[in-house]
C-alpha cells in the first residue's frame, strides 16, 4: 500500500523527548512520517532521546543528528547533512519550544526572554533560512512550524505567547514569499496536549500528581479531554502530504475547540 509520504525526505527538529507517561509531538510525528513512507533526519540536542524515537520508527532510512539549533552554524549543518545524506529536503518540521521561566511582563528577566525567543523563534527562522534555498532550487518543499493556542488567546505570561505569535506571522510571510517557487508553509496550532513537556514540568513545579494535572487540563477543553501527540502528528501528515498541495499560509488549530472557548 502506498504511503502518503512515500519517497519524501523530512527533517524533524525536536524529534526526541524527555521521559514521561505520554508521547511527545515530535516523536509521534516522526513515527507517523515513517509509517507513511518518509525518510527522516531526526534532530535533537539530546541524541539518546532521538535514538529512542528512531527505535520506534518503521523503515531503515532514518538518521539522528545531534545539535543545538539556537546556533546558526548548527542550523546550517542540519540542512547540509540532510542534503548530503538524502539529496533533497521535502519537509522541514520545526517542533521545538519551551515556556520554562516565562513570567508576566513586569517580572520577566531579559535573559529568560532571550532564551525563550532563541529556542522558540530564532531557531525556526534560521532553519527556514537555510532550508529555503534548497527547496526553491527543487521547485518544491513543505515547512511546518508548531505554534500554540497561546499565540491567539489571553495568557498570563509574555515570552512564550509572543514567540508563538511571531511564528504565526513569520510562517505566513514565508508562505507568501515562496509560493511562486512551489514551497508551502503552514502552522499547526496545538491546544492542551498530553505530552511530557506539558505534564512533567507541572508535576515537578507544583508537587501535584499526574492525574490531578491531567484532570485540570481536561476540564478546560470543550471536548472534555486534552489532545494527544497523535492528534498533532496526524495534522502534520496531512499538511506535509500532497493532499494539502493547495494549502499554504494556514494556521491549523488542533485544540478540541479550546480557541472557541477562549476567544
Amino acid at each position: 500500500m502506498t504511503g502518503r509520504l512515500d519517497g519524501k525526505i523530512a527533517i524533524i527538529v525536536g524529534a526526541g523527548q524527555q521521559h514521561g507517561q505520554s508521547m511527545g509531538n515530535g516523536r509521534a510525528t516522526a513515527i507517523r512520517f515513517a509509517e507513511e513512507g518518509a525518510s527522516c533526519l531526526l534532530v535533537d540536542r539530546n541524541p539518546a532521546w532521538a535514538e529512542e524515537t528512531r527505535a520506534l520508527m518503521s523503515g531503515a532510512e532514518h538518521e539522528v543528528f545531534a545539535v543545538d539549533v539556537t546556533d546558526e552554524d548548527a542550523c546550517r549543518a542540519v540542512i547540509a547533512a540532510a542534503v548530503a545524506r538524502y539529496g533533497r529536503i521535502d519537509i522541514l518540521h520545526n517542533n521545538i519550544g519551551t515556556s520554562t521561566g516565562d513570567r508576566p511582563t513586569f517580572d520577566l528577566p531579559v535573559e529568560d526572554w532571550d532564551r525563550i525567543m532563541d529556542l522558540n523563534l530564532k531557531s525556526m527562522f534560521m532553519l527556514c533560512k537555510h532550508a529555503l534555498p534548497v527547496m526553491r532550487a527543487q521547485g518544491s518543499g513543505v515547512i511546518l512550524n508548531i505554534s500554540s493556542t497561546s499565540s491567539l488567546s489571553k495568557r498570563p505570561t509574555l515570552a512564550y505567547k509572543t514567540s508563538k505569535g511571531a511564528i504565526n506571522t513569520m510562517t505566513q510571510h514565508i508562505a507568501a514569499e515562496n509560493a511562486a517557487f512551489g514551497v508551502r508553509a503552514n502552522v499547526i496550532v496545538p491546544g492542551l496536549i498530553d505530552t511530557p513537556m506539558a505534564i512533567e514540568r507541572r508535576v515537578r513545579e507544583t508537587g501535584r500528581s499526574h492525574d490531578e494535572i491531567k484532570a485540570e487540563r481536561d476540564a478546560l477543553v470543550p471536548m472534555g479531554r486534552m489532545g494527544s501527540a497523535w492528534d498533532v502528528a496526524h495534522a502534520a501528515v496531512y499538511l506535509a502530504s500532497d493532499e494539502a498541495a493547495y494549502v499554504t499560509g494556514v494556521l491549523l488549530p488542533v485544540d478540541g475547540g479550546l480557541l472557541l472557548k477562549r476567544g
